[in-house]
């Protein structure tokens, strides 16, 4: 997770760009290749080592920082030689493009197999935005047109893997049927689009045109993400078989998205999860979800939301071990939960799609060839 102290005026120099890793087909071998955005913290290490530990899958640990990468890695216990630590910075579209680049140096002719877009900003405290070196607002530009980008430039390749799968981290707080996101103010509206018919870019400080908001800005960057998922379905899984999924982990409630949070709120807010909504799950668990949704043959449903354990449209039910149960917490089965009407409007979804492709200017050349008739 990104935090206001890492983010300078511009993220990505030359001078940052990575020399390209090379004979990565002996270090894979037959395992599968997957791909995790944000991966050094958090959801992402989680779900990168229990990924790494079957044995079945080789990581590469898309990150902003690759030493600190490297480090959690070995305390997380990954096995030697079961990933690598690849440079990342999703504030800057050239930065994506380089490491679309290098990834594909990295494994030469081996497909990617799993794409797992976790990585994510939330600057709830800020009064004024921060911008990305393409002039998004940070929160929009990393969380949704960094991973955008990421995903049309790797589609291509993706195709030509057996069971390619694609996972764009969601959020209940998107969905304004749940009650993080519809009883937690603000609500996600991304309105008419007015920021993003605009071009998204500086002065744009909202996707829907209006003043900067940072809890509502996250909010809305993840209908953004969930409505990726659908387009993406739409317009390349009949085409492809890549299966395309979002997924809503829990309230991972001491994760480092709620650092920029008081004191007082990082210490309460985990009880509060615990013994009163019943939403709250722990990385190393939400971390095992995130692996489901890439490893269980149960998920090769495309255009799926998944969630657990009640998906949280309602504040728990009380149970004997006193922690609710039904919230979307620890426990529970896997299954296909329910998006709000928002999220699951055709009409804004295209023109969300449409609007992304000319913001991160992604060329007809970059572009996968999509189905007959879009």
């Amino acid at each position: 997770m990104l935090e206001q102290t890492d983010l300078p005026q511009k993220l990505y120099f030359e001078k940052d760009k990575e020399i390209p890793k090379v004979l990565g087909g002996l270090q894979i071998g037959l395992r599968k290749l997957v791909v995790i955005t944000g991966a050094s913290s958090g959801l992402g290490l989680n779900a990168a080592a229990t990924l790494a530990k079957t044995g079945r899958y080789f990581i590469v640990m898309a990150v902003r920082d690759i030493e600190k990468a490297k480090n959690v890695a070995k305390k997380m216990k990954m096995p030697d030689g079961s990933y690598i630590a690849m440079k990342l910075e999703l504030g800057s579209l050239q930065s994506v493009r380089d490491f679309v680049a290098n990834l594909k140096a990295f494994k030469s002719a081996r497909p990617l197999n799993h794409l797992i877009c976790n990585a994510a900003v939330y600057k709830p405290t800020d009064p004024e935005p921060a911008w990305s070196d393409d002039g998004f607002e940070m929160t929009m530009g990393v969380n949704h047109f960094g991973h955008f980008l990421l995903v049309n430039l790797l589609l291509e390749d993706m195709s030509k893997a057996k069971n390619a799968r694609v996972c764009i981290v969601g959020s209940i707080t998107g969905n304004t049927n749940t009650v993080g996101g519809g009883l937690v103010y603000p609500q996600a509206n991304l309105g008419k689009l007015e920021g993003f018919e605009q071009g998204a870019k500086k002065p744009v400080e909202m996707a829907n045109g209006k003043s900067f908001f940072g809890a509502k800005a996250y909010k809305d960057s993840k209908v953004c993400n969930m409505m990726t998922v659908s387009e993406l379905h739409k317009r390349y899984h009949e085409k492809t078989g890549i299966v395309f999924s979002s997924m809503y982990p829990g309230c991972i409630a001491e994760t480092n998205l709620f650092r920029e949070k008081r004191p007082w709120f990082r210490k309460a807010f985990p009880w509060f999860m615990k013994y009163v909504t019943g939403g709250y799950v722990g990385e190393p668990e939400a971390g095992e979800r995130l692996a489901q949704v890439i490893d269980d043959p149960t998920c090769t449903k495309s255009n799926v939301y998944w969630s657990w354990n009640g998906g949280a449209q309602n504040i728990g039910t009380y149970s004997k071990d006193g922690k609710p149960k039904g919230a979307g917490g620890a426990g529970g089965e896997i299954f296909e939960n329910t998006q709000s009407d928002a999220v699951q409007d055709a009409e804004t979804s295209r023109k969300v799609w449409e609007y992304s492709v000319k913001a991160v200017s992604l060329s007809d050349r970059e572009m996968m060839r999509q189905k007959e008739g879009q």
